[in-house]
């Protein structure tokens, strides 16, 4: 299992998450000759530069998968995560599940009408692990069918395309703006209305920073399948 020591993370601003990411489309290239089959298959759990680029071979790189978070005070949400559709996304996150990596850690950012942001070791925007991840979503050529709308959890970043790393939030209302800029990756399936609670916490500013106090605690987040 690959060190997930945690590290310092460029924290995600409130007007980060509305601004078009950086770089454009990829271009296209001709192949003029056929590749060996195979020749660019890369192993799984390949880190390029800081950077899983492959799926971790640990049973969550396809598929749909479950997970539970325990909110302290406030309740249970089950999340579906789709795989299939975020193969890296959901391996990476599964990873830290599955190392503990989560428990105790805190929701230290809260919008209310838009999103509650949490996994963060630093409890301040600024933490995360060793590893990033490549974003999954079209502005870094990559399709993500999910949309940002009520419930759906999706990778907190900075301004460069893969610089997520365990920093995540779960949708309060729709949100189009973030489609295709954001790794969504799963949804809600229940306890939605732990989410409306959470957006009730009070915030030191328009950016919804939680004072270390008041900073919703996450006991635990569990994969179920």
């Amino acid at each position: 299992m690959p060190n997930i020591n945690r590290r310092s993370f460029i924290g995600l601003s409130f007007s980060a998450l509305f601004l078009a990411a950086c770089g454009g489309t990829p271009s296209q290239t001709t192949q003029t000759e056929p590749e060996a089959e195979g020749q660019n298959e890369q192993a799984a759990g390949t880190i390029v530069d800081g950077v899983l680029v492959t799926p971790y071979d640990e049973g969550y790189s396809s598929g749909k998968h479950h997970a539970t978070i325990e909110v302290e005070n406030y309740g249970t949400i089950k999340l579906e995560l789709n795989a299939t559709n975020t193969p890296i996304t959901v391996s990476n996150f599964a990873h830290l599940v599955n190392a503990g990596f989560y428990d105790g850690l805190t929701f230290h950012r809260i919008i209310k009408d838009f999103m509650v942001q949490g996994g963060d070791p630093k409890g301040n925007g600024t933490g995360g692990t060793d590893t990033n991840i490549k974003g999954e979503f079209s502005a870094n050529g990559v399709v993500n069918a999910i949309q940002h709308k009520r419930g759906v959890i999706s990778m907190a970043r900075s301004s460069a395309n893969d610089s997520g790393s365990s920093q995540f939030f779960i949708m309060h209302k729709d949100n189009a703006s973030l489609d295709g800029k954001y790794a969504a990756f799963g949804k809600v399936t229940e306890g939605i209305e732990v989410i409306d609670k959470l957006v009730e916490v009070p915030v030191e500013d328009s950016n919804g920073t939680v004072a270390p106090q008041n900073q919703p605690k996450i006991v635990s987040i569990k994969m179920d399948d």
